[in-house]
């Protein structure tokens, strides 16, 4: 088999809003409609590379479409090296720094340039990376949010039977802390003692309230904690990992891997979860899982749950997939969950398909 060198031709960017089933209500913010940009990258060789990003924000498209222009007209006619991408993209970002709209726009592309060089080799992206096809264990991180606790019991059976799952995340960080506990009782007596519970408090605590909070809930034989307080409050972490018995869980907003590592050398969380666009996509995840197998640390992914599947295959501390199918309105065949588990389809690169028809219904043009 020959593998042919693509060439970057011209990238296309659609910032598109699709609507929620679940609004999230959590501590820090309330969201009823969901902001996807896609992105497809065109070679000279006719390969075309699919990914897309979730930034929170609808109005951080008007920022993050404009750099992505940017960024792809910068390579355009430069071959595909998703190593040389991320070098190069570390190298400029030198006097502005690693975090923000920047990184975002290169995890973006990363994402997308390894999904052509899988089409290019015709295979699967977690073939491509070394790994096989397969099932990646999930859990159901579709709802749960910050809800009248005599809900949630409905709710999670609910989303228990969108999979057959084992396991779902409880959002956390009500007013009081007896309607957390409630809660996690209420939910707990719903879905039994097989069911394991993850809890998030999207960092809507600070120390001394985290420190309370996290004491009480110890004791209820939850699978992890996450994120109670600011996210780069390391030292504060680190506090509560040594104390807590339950896992703390941190690194959805890690930018870059060495920002987990600091965090691993720390000892501020038991499990990590880096976040393919701020880790800095493919590549990005490809280095922080290397990080964490050497730590010995348990690594998670965070949304982006069709690549998250792939580079999953090839994690030597592989441990949950976050299940979101909040992207799956502009997908022409979403991936899906069998058993709580997520069997990776049989198709070239990553597998993402647009839904033409939905993405003209949902464009965003603000």
């Amino acid at each position: 088999m020959k593998f042919e060198r693509l060439t970057l031709k011209e990238i296309q960017v659609r910032p598109v809003v699709v609507k929620l089933k679940r609004p999230v209500v959590a501590r820090i913010a309330t969201m009823d409609e969901w902001p996807l940009i896609l992105i497809d990258i065109y070679t000279n060789e006719g390969i075309v590379g699919r990914s897309y990003l979730e930034p929170y924000v609808i109005k951080s498209m008007r920022y993050l479409v404009p750099a992505l222009h940017d960024l792809g007209t910068m390579l355009v006619g430069s071959s595909l090296s998703p190593i040389d991408l991320f070098e190069r993209a570390r190298k400029s970002l030198h006097f502005v720094g690693y975090e923000g709209l920047s990184m975002i726009a290169v995890s973006g592309l990363d994402m997308a340039i390894w999904d052509a060089l899988a089409k290019a080799a015709d295979m699967p992206l977690c073939v491509f990376l070394g790994g096989d096809l397969g099932s990646v264990k999930a859990y159901n991180s579709n709802g749960l949010w910050l809800k009248d606790p005599q809900q949630l019991g409905r709710e999670a059976e609910e989303l228990l039977k969108e999979g057959n799952f084992s396991a779902l995340k409880l959002r956390l960080g009500r007013e009081r802390s007896t309607e957390d506990l409630s809660a996690i009782k209420i939910l707990k007596s719903s879905i039994g003692e097989n069911i394991d519970l993850m809890v998030d408090f999207n960092q809507g605590l600070n120390m001394a309230e985290a420190l309370d909070r996290c004491h009480k809930i110890d004791h209820l034989g939850l699978y992890w904690i996450e994120e109670p307080i600011v996210y780069d409050n390391l030292e504060g972490y680190a506090q509560l990992a040594s104390q807590l018995e339950t896992p703390i869980q941190l690194g959805e907003n890690f930018y870059g891997p060495r920002e987990l590592y600091k965090a691993i050398k720390m000892e501020a969380s038991d499990f990590v979860m880096p976040d393919f666009m701020r880790i800095g996509g493919v590549t990005g995840w490809l280095r922080s899982a290397a990080i964490a197998g050497v730590a010995g640390i348990p690594i998670s992914t965070h949304l982006y749950p069709e690549v998250g599947a792939h580079v999953m295959r090839v994690t030597e501390t592989a441990h949950w997939l976050e299940w979101q199918d909040w992207a799956n309105p502009i997908l022409l065949s979403p991936f899906e969950i069998k058993d709580g588990y997520l069997e990776i389809p049989n198709k070239v690169g990553i597998g993402l398909e647009w839904d033409e028809k939905s993405i003209k219904k949902y464009s965003y043009d603000g």
